[in-house]
C-alpha cells in the first residue's frame, strides 16, 4: 500500500466526529482517502487499557491511528498495539490546542519542545514496521514560525518521520479556546510552501481552512505532497469526497450519495444486532445531501427520528423519500 499517494488527500482526526461509523461512511465515497482516527491518548491503551478504542472496520483501510502523548516508551507501547490492531500508519499528535491535552503535556504544547518530539518518534519507529508521521502546526505563542517550523521539521525528519501534516495556523495556548484556535490564528499557507521546497525529502501536507476539492487541487498542483481536510469534510462529505477519488486519484466514478446511504443500511443492521443505536451512525450522515433539494427534510427526518425506540434501517430509507422526490 502507497500511503504517500493515499495522503494527497486525507480527512482529518476530529475528537467525537471521526469514529469507525464516521469513517465506514467516507470510505464507502471514496476508495483512496486516508482516515484518521479520533485521536487516542497513550496512556488510555498502555495503563488504562482501552483497547476498545482502536476498534474498526477492515473496509475502512487505508486508515491511520492518532496517539496523543508525550512519553517516548509509552507512545512506543500504544504504537505497537495500534500497529498488531492492523492499523497502516500511526501518527503523533503534535497539534490539539485543548487544555485537557496541554494538562497532559501533549498535543500542541509538543511544539516547544522539539527534542522531546523527536524522542518520541525515534522510539515509536523503532517499535513498529508501519510508518510513523506527524501532525503540528508552525508554532505556538509567541513563537516565530519561520523559526521554529524549520527546526521543528528538521530535528523530528531525522529522528525518522519523514511525512508530516501542517495545520497552518499557530496555536494560542492560553487565551483562545479549542474553537477559536481553529479560526482566529491568521494561515500562513506560504509557510508551508516554503518548507516543501526547503525540505524536499520530506511529505508535506497542508491543514487548515480548506474548504473545497477545488481548493485541494490548487494546493497539489503548487507542489504540495497531500491535503488534509477537516470540518468541511464532515460536513459536506459529497463535496469533497464524492469526485476524490477521480479528481485526486486520477482512477474511478463519482459516488452517488443517495447509493451511499443505500449502501450504509447493512453496516447499520449489523450495528443494531450487536446492540448499538441508530444515532450514533447516523448522526454523521446528516451532511450527505447538504446544499441539495431534500436535504432540511433528510436531516429532520433522521434527526428526530434516530433515538427513538425501536429505530432501525427504516428510518433512513424514508429520510430518503424527500431526497428522490426532489431530485
Amino acid at each position: 500500500m502507497n500511503l504517500s499517494q493515499h495522503a494527497r488527500l486525507s480527512v482529518a482526526p476530529m475528537m467525537d466526529w471521526t469514529d469507525r461509523h464516521c469513517r465506514y461512511l467516507h470510505r464507502l465515497m471514496s476508495r483512496n482517502v486516508l482516515l484518521y482516527t479520533e485521536m487516542v491518548t497513550a496512556p488510555a491503551l498502555v495503563r488504562g487499557g482501552a483497547l476498545h478504542l482502536l476498534e474498526y472496520s477492515p473496509q475502512e483501510h487505508p486508515v491511520a491511528l492518532q496517539l496523543g502523548g508525550s512519553d517516548p516508551e509509552e507512545l512506543a507501547q500504544a504504537a505497537v498495539l495500534g500497529a498488531k490492531a492492523g492499523y497502516d500508519e500511526i501518527n503523533l499528535n503534535c497539534g490539539c490546542p485543548s487544555d485537557r491535552v496541554q494538562s497532559g503535556t501533549f498535543g500542541a504544547v509538543l511544539m516547544k519542545d522539539p527534542g522531546r518530539v523527536a524522542e518520541c518518534v525515534a522510539e515509536m519507529t523503532r517499535a513498529v514496521q508501519v510508518e510513523v508521521t506527524v501532525k503540528c502546526r508552525i508554532g505556538v505563542d509567541d513563537q516565530d514560525p519561520a523559526e521554529v517550523l524549520p527546526e521543528f521539521l528538521s530535528r523530528v525528519g531525522a529522528a525518522g518521520c519523514q511525512r508530516f501534516t501542517i495545520h497552518a495556523r499557530k496555536a494560542w495556548l492560553q487565551g483562545l479556546s479549542p474553537k477559536e484556535n481553529r479560526d482566529i490564528p491568521p494561515l500562513d499557507y506560504d509557510l508551508v510552501q516554503r518548507m516543501r521546497s526547503m525540505f524536499g525529502g520530506l511529505h508535506l501536507s497542508v491543514n487548515g481552512g480548506i474548504t473545497s476539492l477545488d481548493q485541494a487541487e490548487r494546493f497539489l498542483e503548487a507542489g504540495l505532497d497531500g491535503v488534509m481536510v477537516g470540518r468541511a469534510a464532515y460536513h459536506d462529505p459529497t463535496a469533497i469526497l464524492a469526485q476524490a477519488d477521480r479528481r485526486i486519484y486520477g482512477e474511478g466514478s463519482d459516488s452517488d450519495p443517495v447509493e451511499v446511504a443505500r449502501q450504509m443500511l447493512p453496516y447499520i443492521a449489523a450495528h443494531l444486532e450487536a446492540g448499538g443505536k441508530l444515532a450514533q451512525v447516523t448522526r454523521h450522515m446528516l451532511g450527505l445531501f447538504a446544499g441539495r433539494p431534500g436535504a432540511r427534510h433528510w436531516r429532520r427526518i433522521l434527526s428526530e427520528g434516530a433515538h427513538r425506540p425501536g429505530a432501525g434501517p427504516e428510518l433512513v430509507e424514508q429520510a430518503l423519500d424527500p431526497v428522490m422526490a426532489a431530485a
